[in-house]
């Protein structure tokens, strides 16, 4: 009964709204692209006593751009907190830089050791900086806080 209810309502949008089949069809024939953008090995840290505990208890390392906080957890998986303050910039700056921060780890996630709780942040004079460099400088301190897998 519930799988025909749904059969109609697939059948009024397709007859209602045909400018939203082309994009229902790309993401179903493309579905492994979704499902591929997300981090694999690691979860975000969001709870403000979890950022505190990284900030207490954690080792940090700092470069020209960005400062880590390195805490090892009871976990599997890894868990990253992003923070980015006001002096780097308005929101359109800090989320820019929110984004590269994550993409930059998300791509290289499978280099890092599982079972640490890993606090970024991001620098003033981190703003102005492109990809290739955000990536970099997290390369570099994930290497010095032997994050990093050796192989």
């Amino acid at each position: 009964m519930e799988e025909k209810f749904w059969l109609q309502e697939e059948q009024k949008e397709e007859k209602y709204y045909p400018h939203r089949r082309n994009k229902k069809e790309f993401r179903m024939r493309n579905s492994f692209l979704y499902n591929t953008k997300y981090m694999i090995f690691s979860e975000s840290l969001k709870k403000n006593k979890d950022f505190q505990n990284v900030y207490h208890n954690g080792k940090s390392y700092a470069n020209k751009y960005l400062i880590l906080y390195a805490l090892q957890n009871a976990g599997t998986r890894n868990r990253l907190g992003i923070s980015v303050s006001k002096k780097v910039g308005n929101s359109v700056v800090r989320h820019r830089m929110t984004r590269l921060v994550r993409e930059s780890y998300r791509l290289n996630e499978e280099k890092v050791n599982c079972g640490y709780d890993l606090v970024v942040i991001v620098r003033p004079a981190g703003k102005e900086k492109g990809y290739y460099e955000v990536e970099s400088a997290l390369l570099h301190l994930l290497g010095i806080a032997h994050v990093l897998r050796s192989e």
